[in-house]
């Protein structure tokens, strides 16, 4: 059994937090949990900031006419011209130099500062100080600045720095470049240096020497089962700071901190958690998925009292290390049409490239690929959030016509890891599918591979139900705001569903015949994976809504080429079915589109396509 939880080096604040984060998945256990002090830097810094005021007509008019007139006039030229007194100018531009509109010299010349100012319909003022304070944080190794100054407070715990060398040097402010203090100031959200707007700091000085102000932080040590991982988090609060939290890691594996000092946690404790709690996670997984095998036997044996018709009716087959990435390989590369994948996590240590080209290869011949991840309850609360790169990879995936056809999305609340191709094979168990490659070390993970028709049907209307629920969300979303790519994402959940009559009749009734070009490559992506047939009722729908659409619609085009490319690809498989989609009313319609030529028949233009 586990340690008791007053038994772990766990402060008493610090219970309820460690509570939410058990509470967060069954297979993270907090080891231990302690409160340290450290000591932040504080310098309160003046800073002058410029910022631009609109011109009057005046200054309008003399920066018109130094950038216009050839040559440029001189003040008394242009107070001539205006039939003013050149006091008035003179006055005005003696402003505008000042403000480095305009150059010292005669004639009038713009500056190129003044240039850019004019074309934003502006002129600067002249710069106006600011107090801010520098916060220089050693745990981060960052600076941050912000308006209001940090109050000194005594705290009463462990000196942090006791415990770890924390080796970071500290800058001094009043030596960093001014570069370096406008980049600092615009990541701290202080909207004091905003140079597209024109507004921008261009000095600054130290005003008083630097403050130590002491803040309290809290340390974790967490064993996550499914990971079988020891890591460190440091939190101010409920916030994680990453940074703080890896360098920590990083000293740990490098054996230069001691748990033991730090939280009284030994390794003998550490790995007698470890192997209770692998124990009891490992009982959990191999009984539920048990169950899957003992009902699977079951339903066979009522069907039929021969064992042999078993396997008729699919099977729950145990997978154990090794051989599950060689199955996760051959169930992917078996399918034809739908791929569904949760995994909580998702990285690039599996994501790589190779894993990319195989993506890549089952698009082009028609599968469609939804992934989902997440096991916070909410989304900011995600401790290993998807990297935005590989994110970025999967959704660069594109079918043929351009669509994008891996779907990434945050479903969240979830510890469940599974794999589902083609409604008839369910890969379930303890593997992080797009996490860990598998073929590391052995970690005596299992996965069951079921075949079994209701068992991959209960599973499938599971986690479908998620992503339609999630398709429908999105969808309002783009109504709302008449988001195009939105709409176009929740058309691909859709079409991955083999729910492209959802898709149209959404299109129809929100008369967003923009979306219709979209649709139609959709439906090429499921008759090439044959998932829609080429006689489906919802190509008669999509047709009927062509006399809708007016010639001037920007989107004509792509509609022309939408539906020469569906009708070749129905003619491919059946050139009856597109024949009989042709009726004299739809090649009227094909005809006003330009769809088809006039010298055109349905015959020749059918054999034209394919």
């Amino acid at each position: 059994m586990f340690l008791a939880f007053s038994a772990k080096p766990i402060d008493d604040n610090l219970k309820n937090l460690v509570d939410e984060i058990e509470a967060q998945s069954l297979s993270l256990s907090v080891l231990a949990a302690r409160e340290f002090r450290y000591s932040l830097r504080q310098t309160p810094v003046e800073v002058n900031i410029k910022e631009p005021r609109q011109f009057n007509v005046l200054e309008e008019f003399i920066i018109r006419a130094a950038i216009e007139f050839q040559p440029p006039p001189t003040e008394d030229e242009l107070a001539s011209v205006l039939g003013l007194d050149s006091v008035f100018i003179k006055t005005t531009t003696t402003t505008l130099r000042s403000l480095q509109t305009l150059s010292p010299t005669s004639p009038l010349t713009v500056t190129p500062e003044g240039r850019s100012f004019y074309e934003k319909g502006s002129v600067p003022q002249p710069p106006y100080p600011m107090q801010i304070y520098a916060i220089t944080d050693p745990l981060s190794d960052k600076i941050t600045f912000q308006s209001e100054s940090l109050n000194e407070t005594v705290i009463n715990l462990p000196d942090l720095a006791d415990f770890i060398t924390i080796d970071h040097i500290i800058a001094d402010i009043a030596s960093l470049p001014l570069e370096a203090i406008q980049k600092s100031i615009q990541a701290s959200g202080l909207a004091l240096h905003v140079p597209e707007e024109g507004k921008i700091v261009t000095s600054y000085r130290v005003l008083a020497s630097t403050q130590k102000i002491w803040r309290k932080i809290s340390l974790f040590v967490i064993f996550d089962a499914i990971e079988d991982k020891l890591t460190i988090q440091i939190r101010n609060g409920k916030q994680i700071l990453e940074s703080a939290s890896n360098w920590l890691e990083v000293l740990h594996t490098e054996g230069k901190i001691s748990l033991q000092a730090l939280c009284k946690l030994s390794t003998e404790t550490i790995n007698f958690e470890r192997e209770a709690i692998l124990k009891q996670k490992n009982t959990e997984i191999e009984t539920r998925l048990e169950n899957i095998r003992q009902k699977a036997l079951k339903a066979a044996t009522k069907a039929n009292d021969e064992v042999d018709n078993y396997k008729a009716l699919g099977e729950a087959v145990q997978l154990r290390d090794g051989q599950i990435s060689l199955a996760f390989s051959e169930v992917l590369n078996s399918a034809k049409s739908q791929i569904l994948i949760y995994s909580p996590w998702v990285n690039q240590v599996l994501v790589n490239e190779k894993f990319l080209t195989l993506l890549q290869k089952l698009v082009n011949r028609g599968v469609w690929i939804l992934i989902g991840h997440g096991i916070a309850r909410q989304l900011e609360d995600e401790d290993k959030p998807i990297p935005l790169e590989v994110e970025k990879k999967l959704r660069a995936i594109k079918t043929p016509d351009g669509l994008p056809s891996v779907q990434v999305f945050w479903l969240g609340d979830s510890h469940v890891k599974e794999v589902i191709v083609d409604k008839q094979i369910h890969l379930c168990g303890s593997h992080n599918w797009l996490s860990y490659r598998g073929d590391y070390l052995p970690r005596g993970e299992s996965v069951y591979k079921v075949t079994i028709p209701y068992q991959v049907k209960e599973a499938y209307e599971f986690l479908a139900n998620r992503f339609q629920n999630h398709a429908q969300k999105l969808w309002h979303h783009a109504l709302e705001n008449r988001d195009f790519q939105l709409a176009v994402e929740s058309l691909c959940v859709w079409g991955a569903l083999g729910m492209e009559d959802i898709a149209l009749k959404e299109i129809q009734q929100n008369n967003w015949l923009e979306l219709l070009p979209v649709w139609l490559n959709v439906a090429l992506q499921g008759l090439r994976s044959k998932n829609i047939q080429a006689d489906s009722a919802s190509f008669k729908t999509a047709l009927l809504l062509l006399s809708k659409v007016s010639l001037e619609e920007v989107f004509l085009e792509l509609l022309q080429q939408g539906w020469r490319k569906v009708i070749g690809a129905i003619a491919s498989h059946n050139s009856d079915a597109a024949l009989n989609l042709l009726s004299d009313e739809v090649w009227a319609q094909f005809l006003r589109l330009n769809i088809v030529k006039e010298s055109d028949s349905p015959s020749g233009f059918i054999l034209q396509h394919t």
